[in-house]
């Protein structure tokens, strides 16, 4: 069998780079235990798609191991605590041991959660070896609660890591839990581990065929050979194995510091005192954005009271926020507590802005002739709220539901739409009316009368029957109108097994002028739901 050579660049020549790796031990479990405030010998497993994703030594202990399902986890453990897996909590949680790092070793490059890297040199040099710089960081962290962190010094992010995590096999308990192995020792370290630390296994399942089983085997290859048998990709697996990596050290810029915080001393009472201290503050926090080049969409506004209290609400914007949005927002949301008039309960001591979303202010640029009508609307809108309140100006979606009523929802001008209300709308809603809808829906149905060829009300049996022929349809006495056309019924039955339940059926009616009608028959009085224009 021939092989042909990669048209891939070929790696560059092996450098080492001595790399200082923090990793924690099962951090999933660690900031889940974390969030919820559980004990750290408190069996815990998170769960994703129904497996075991990661369990806590006390569960492992009862024999809970990761792939399990549910039902067998919480079998072998019955004070299992069973909670679902969430990424952002583990990488929130980290966030503040990366913050806890960057006050004594800055470079810090975030792997994932639970597991970064920086360079040794710096650090070893301040501290003047890289055992006590190891020690310093372990103290850091234990200052901190994390005592279980562990750390691995090598020639290369890849022999750091498998270093930190193979300070769990140290014969001595009584050490720092830290593996200082010494320049040019990463591949001999290395050596005896098998093919799957390189999480590659289409690559890992040849070399067996080819009777390779360690890293110290993959290691003693020509490079020149492996590049031409492997490809790019088995190059740079061997770079790792022979205690190199292609990668390295990628330094963490600290996020900009964009929240706006007021303190209010003394406490204000009264609303417009409030919005006229912040306008300064807001006014310096939109242009702090757009000194950055960007432009915030959704907007936390925390709000603390001097007893203690606090208010904390997300607003979202269908552009993006300047300094009289984000007034109006705080304005609004104070007024929400009702006490407009006679001023707050408990004065406001502190005022944050946080921005939560924010965007590329080139996305959000105007264009050469600005944006037209659309500008215009939403500045008139925006300025009706500021003036009437949030919930003045009111925009329309499409909810679930059997009834036309029930499936009209409002929600204020700029909030996103409701999440029930888009999740309901795929809900299969037997009974419900099918398309197109009419394009005039009453506020509350209106009473009509729907008659017969001699004047008597038609009504449904209880077989689902009509008792006769629609014939005169009476929308509004004494106006009255020939039925030419019908259809229906079409039952519609809620909440059966409740007291509160309807029952009522469904007509479809086209008088005389042409015009087409919902009507609605409860309790044997008609309705007018709808109209077809």
């Amino acid at each position: 069998m021939k092989f042909s050579r990669s048209n891939q660049a070929a790696p560059a020549s092996p450098t080492t780079t001595r790399t200082m790796a923090l990793w924690c031990p099962d951090w999933p479990i660690t900031a889940a235990l974390r969030e919820y405030l559980l004990p750290a010998e408190h069996p815990v497993a998170l769960m994703e798609r129904g497996e075991v994703f990661a369990c806590s030594p006390s569960a492992r202990e009862q024999g809970v191991k990761r792939g399990l399902r549910l039902r067998e986890a919480q079998a072998r453990c019955t004070t299992l605590t069973v909670l679902p897996y969430e990424p952002a909590l583990d990488a929130r949680n980290f966030e503040p041991v990366i913050a806890a790092i960057e006050k004594i070793m800055p470079g810090v490059q975030l792997v994932r959660p639970g597991l970064c890297v920086l360079h040794a040199k710096g650090p070893a040099r301040y501290y003047g070896s890289e055992e006590r710089a190891a020690a310093v960081l372990l103290k850091t962290l234990a200052t901190i609660g994390l005592t279980a962190a562990r750390v691995g010094v090598a020639d290369s992010p890849f022999a750091a890591e498998h270093a930190a995590r193979a300070t769990e096999f140290l014969e001595d308990p009584g050490t720092d839990p830290a593996w200082i192995l010494p320049p040019g020792e990463s591949a001999s370290f290395l050596g005896s581990f098998p093919l799957e630390v390189l999480e590659e296994p289409a690559l890992a399942v040849v070399l067996r065929r080819l009777g390779i089983r360690t890293l110290g085997d993959f290691a003693a290859l020509a490079r020149a050979d492996v590049r031409n048998r492997f490809g790019v990709e088995g190059a740079l697996a061997h770079l790792k194995a022979s205690g190199f990596d292609h990668h390295s050290v990628v330094e963490r810029k600290p996020p900009a510091e964009l929240d706006a915080v007021v303190h209010c001393e003394p406490p204000l009472a009264r609303i417009d005192e409030l919005t006229f201290t912040l306008r300064l503050s807001a006014e310096e926090f939109v242009d702090r954005l757009r000194e950055s080049g960007l432009v915030c969409t959704v907007l936390v506004v925390r709000l603390r009271s001097e007893s203690g209290e606090e208010s904390v609400r997300l607003w979202r914007h269908p552009r993006w926020f300047d300094a009289d949005d984000v007034l109006d927002r705080v304005r609004w949301q104070l007024q929400g507590s009702g006490n407009v008039e006679h001023g707050l309960s408990s004065g406001i001591s502190k005022v944050q802005l946080q921005p939560e979303t924010v965007e590329d202010l080139s996305d959000h640029a105007d264009g050469l002739w600005g944006t037209g009508p659309d500008e215009s609307i939403h500045h008139g809108l925006a300025r009706v709220q500021s003036m009437l309140g949030h919930g003045a100006v009111l925009t329309a979606m499409v909810a679930g539901g059997r009834m036309l009523t029930d499936r009209r929802v409002f929600i204020p001008w700029g909030d996103p739409p409701s999440e029930a209300a888009a999740k309901s709308r795929g809900l299969p809603w037997p009974g419900q009316l099918p398309g197109p809808a009419p394009a005039t829906v009453f506020d509350e149905p209106r009473p009509v009368q729907v008659l017969d060829g001699a004047g008597s009300t038609v009504d449904v049996d209880r077989r689902g029957l009509l008792t006769a022929v629609p014939a005169v349809l009476v929308a509004a006495p004494p106006r009255q109108a020939a039925i030419s056309s019908w259809a229906g019924p079409w039952p519609i039955v809620e909440r059966w097994w409740d007291s509160n339940g309807r029952t009522l059926n469904r007509f479809q009616v086209v008088d005389e002028s042409g015009t087409a009608w919902l009507l609605l028959l409860e309790d044997h009085r008609w309705w007018a739901e709808a109209s077809y224009d």
